[in-house]
């Protein structure tokens, strides 16, 4: 039996080499690695459905627009632990510069720790309000808010290290507990308090427990790049306006058209969210392989797989919009109204697969970007807060929805022009060492 299965393996090994004649890609990495990341990416997303099928059925809607509320604040907050850096230590440790990685995660905690403080001052602010509500809520959100996210970057380091079965494992293991624990929480009590509590220090505690085994099992050498916390810093001032964005849409609805309609478009958004997570692995995978090689190498492959990414994302699309009805009516009965809304949402599926490649390609020459374009992720971001405030009123939570599917398209336009850049500035270099030679 296991000569049987060895030989399987020669000849599957070499019919993947034979097919990289034709799609220029290392096939046998690339099957080893999504094998592990998409079988975890599947996984953990069977437990966030799961766990949304939980909401659905247990909680009121009310209470579950005023948790997605909170939840959409703590984003905010969390800008402070320096969401940029994962990026930046993934190049790194790709580059064999695993020192970077305790620097990176203690930047992360103590830049963190002004979260904590913000949250507590919406605490204090809700409290003199009179609102009860919120005002706990945030108290117990200040207690997580610099660890929860910062122990996360222990994925960003097994990343470079192309350690990808661990990474899945790992992630798959904290998705799957975490949402155990939080469908055992909203099946026993409705009580938010303890919902959230439930939240954050499941995820704090699985995510501190994987790094620490992370690094037993993959001792960080003592190489370190000095750039790669600068690059950090830098990219996460960036994604200061990404993430103050990402709530903007929750935050205004909760405030102009309540808490019930805030779940019926957390509802709409879900599940297309959700497939669009399926292929994650795609940046993950190519980072570390790109970052390798030079641009002008990138450029010949580059283009071929975001097409084929933008087609295989249009049948993916077609296919949920036949099947969106159905699904809802199965599993989110008391949702029936956020059909159409995740409908027109799933056209963002093929606009955001073939910009993973594209990316994870701006990704791999991070420290080649210049920093000023860094900024123009900016303009996305800027372009969905205007349609949002033009067409909230007038369009409601449809309008919210065409908002995110513009600022998507304008997110593409940048992400070519800063590729380009990134072309132009390593041409330059090239001629420049020709040059002297």
């Amino acid at each position: 039996m296991s000569s049987f299965i060895e030989r399987k393996k020669v000849a599957v090994h070499a019919l993947l080499r034979k097919t990289e004649k034709y799609t220029k890609t290392d096939m046998v990495y690339f099957a080893k690695g999504s094998f592990w990341l998409t079988g975890g990416q599947v996984l953990s997303s069977v437990a966030v459905f799961l766990l949304a099928v939980a909401f659905a059925r247990f909680i009121p809607k009310e209470t579950y627009g005023t948790y997605k509320y909170i939840l959409s604040i703590v984003g905010i907050l969390t800008v402070t632990t320096l969401r940029g850096m994962d990026g930046a230590l993934t190049q790194a440790v790709a580059q064999a510069n695993e020192g970077t990685l305790l620097p990176a995660l203690k930047a992360k905690i103590r830049w963190g720790m002004l979260g904590a403080i913000g949250s507590i001052f919406f605490a204090l602010y809700n409290y003199f309000m009179g609102n009860e509500v919120l005002t706990i809520s945030f108290l117990v959100v200040a207690v997580f808010l610099p660890f929860m996210d910062s122990l996360g970057i222990y994925n960003a380091f097994l990343q470079g290290k192309k350690q990808f079965k661990t990474s899945a494992t790992y992630t798959t293991a904290s998705q799957i507990l975490a949402a155990i624990i939080l469908i055992a929480t909203v099946a026993i009590t409705k009580n938010l308090y303890i919902i959230l509590f439930a939240y954050f220090a499941s995820w704090t505690f699985l995510k501190l427990f994987f790094f620490t085994h992370a690094i037993k099992k993959f001792p960080p050498n003592q190489k370190a790049d000095p750039s790669t916390l600068s690059y950090g810093k830098h990219s996460s001032v960036v994604s200061i306006t990404a993430t103050v964005i990402s709530s903007f849409d929750s935050i205004i609805m909760f405030h102009y058209l309540g808490s019930i309609e805030l779940a019926v478009y957390a509802f709409a958004l879900a599940p297309v969210v959700q497939l669009r997570g399926l292929f994650n692995q795609i940046p993950i995978l190519a980072i570390p392989k790109l970052a390798q090689r030079p641009a002008r190498e990138i450029r010949q492959i580059l283009w071929k797989r975001f097409f084929a990414l933008f087609a295989a994302g249009s049948v993916i699309a077609a296919s949920y919009i036949i099947a969106a009805p159905y699904l809802f009516s199965v599993f989110f009965p008391r949702y029936l109204e956020s059909v159409a809304l995740s409908q027109v949402f799933s056209l963002s599926i093929p606009i955001a697969l073939a910009n993973t490649i594209l990316g994870a390609a701006i990704s791999s020459k991070l420290t080649s970007t210049p920093k000023k374009l860094l900024y123009l992720w900016n303009i996305p971001n800027i372009i969905f807060v205007i349609f949002v405030l033009i067409f909230i009123q007038p369009f409601g939570t449809m309008g919210v929805v065409v908002s995110r599917l513009v600022s998507l398209l304008s997110g593409v336009l940048i992400a070519l022009y800063i590729w380009r850049m990134i072309e132009k500035k390593e041409e330059k270099q090239e001629e420049i060492v020709a040059t002297k030679i």
